[in-house]
């Protein structure tokens, strides 16, 4: 049963923190994408934060025709409010659990960052030593040199490194179920040739968080895994976040199923898949309010000390790449907000799930979580920027 096929419910909110009641504030409504620039604000003008966030999940839901959309609404005042939207089961019409788990994608390369610049505090990593200091010999291929190759450039991806991603076979099909160890697809990676010579360019490779990944294991000598757990998730109390193990192919808590289709196909339930190929890059699960909770510890100065955040928020320009105004910097990025200033993130894109993350300097987060990637339609992912912006900018 596809989307179509079934009644979508509305989008309704629960909300949780200090005092009682929900402020209304007024905010702008963002309906798309300029390309080039900042994100678009409307002339609309609804009466409250949680009208833009219904307003803006109800379209997700019924002309974007994702299955479900979620977010997590955190304002200055310190209080969260959880809405979701959609079905959580096509074939089951059950309902979204509101701030139910998410597979978190490419979020996962800020909590990577993350753990490498704490360890540059602690004089474990150089950001401007190569590569091959950490991984001798490791790191060589046509074009390929980690001598050349600094952890800078990794999480800044301006390695020039092909991303294995390319060339790792059917995610979604043959190779859905397959555990696929770092070193495996480090070897698909190095076996073509560079992009480009390191620092020239930039393109967006998940090879380069591998790498940071296997820097970390190597430099502490313990497990990943156990490290953004240790570092990061137990350290600012995120009650919902964790790092799948080996083996582990559902998703433990709540959640929404995940969905994707092929070009013009049905959509097809890819809630179970063994994430391991996405690993340092993208293995992490999540909530929408934990995604809220990290990025704002984590430009809140809670995780890195003032100089490493500020290495972070250095960023370089990204021709082609990501969305529309969009910059990186080491594991976040920063997009042009439609009322001025910015919002920082990263945004994640995994089989079933799509989540998109905004924080800005005077303490607003919000988080959006949609259960189809490939998206069901063209618009879908400017939308789902576009309700970010929405609700920054009220």
């Amino acid at each position: 049963m596809t989307d179509r096929a079934r009644p979508l419910r509305r989008a309704r909110a629960s909300s949780s923190g200090p005092g009682r009641g929900i402020a209304m504030v007024v905010v702008t409504v963002a309906t798309g994408l300029a390309v080039g620039g900042a994100l678009p604000a409307s002339a609309a003008q609804p009466r409250g934060s949680g009208e833009v966030v219904r307003q803006g999940l109800d379209r997700l839901v019924h002309e974007d025709k994702y299955p479900a959309a979620l977010a997590s609404d955190l304002g200055r005042d310190g209080r969260t409010r959880n809405y979701a939207a959609g079905v959580a089961d096509l074939s089951t019409g059950k309902k979204v659990p509101v701030d139910g788990q998410v597979r978190a994608g490419s979020n996962t390369k800020a909590f990577t960052a993350t753990v490498v610049l704490q360890l540059v505090d602690e004089g474990k990593v150089a950001l401007d030593a190569p590569v091959e200091q950490y991984l001798p010999n490791l790191v060589r291929g046509e074009g390929i040199d980690g001598r050349h190759i600094t952890v800078r450039q990794l999480l800044q991806h301006t390695s020039g490194l092909p991303d294995y991603v390319d060339f790792a076979g059917d995610l979604v099909g043959t190779e859905r179920h397959t555990y696929l160890q770092p070193r495996t697809l480090l070897d698909l990676a190095l076996a073509h040739k560079a992009l480009f010579a390191p620092g020239t360019s930039w393109a967006y490779s998940n090879t380069n968080y591998l790498l940071a990944g296997l820097i970390i294991e190597k430099v502490t000598g313990r497990p990943l895994a156990e490290q953004i757990t240790h570092r990061i998730i137990e350290r600012i109390g995120l009650r919902h976040t964790y790092f799948p193990g080996a083996g582990d192919e559902g998703i433990r808590e709540a959640h929404p199923q995940g969905y994707y289709a092929q070009p013009g196909g049905p959509l097809e339930d890819v809630t179970e898949l063994d994430p391991s190929w996405s690993w340092a890059a993208g293995q992490v699960i999540s909530t929408p309010s934990d995604l809220n909770r990290f990025f704002s510890a984590l430009f809140g100065g809670k995780l890195l000390k003032p100089a490493q955040l500020a290495q972070m928020r250095t960023t370089v320009e990204v021709p082609g790449g990501m969305w529309p105004g969009a910059r990186y910097g080491l594991g976040v990025t920063s997009t042009p907000l439609s009322c001025g200033g910015l919002m920082w993130g990263h945004g994640g894109d995994i089989p079933g799930y799509q989540t998109r993350t905004g924080v800005t300097d005077d303490g607003r987060a919000v988080t959006v979580a949609v259960t189809a990637d490939t998206a069901p339609t063209k618009q879908g992912p400017s939308d789902v920027l576009a309700l970010l912006d929405a609700t920054l900018c009220r």
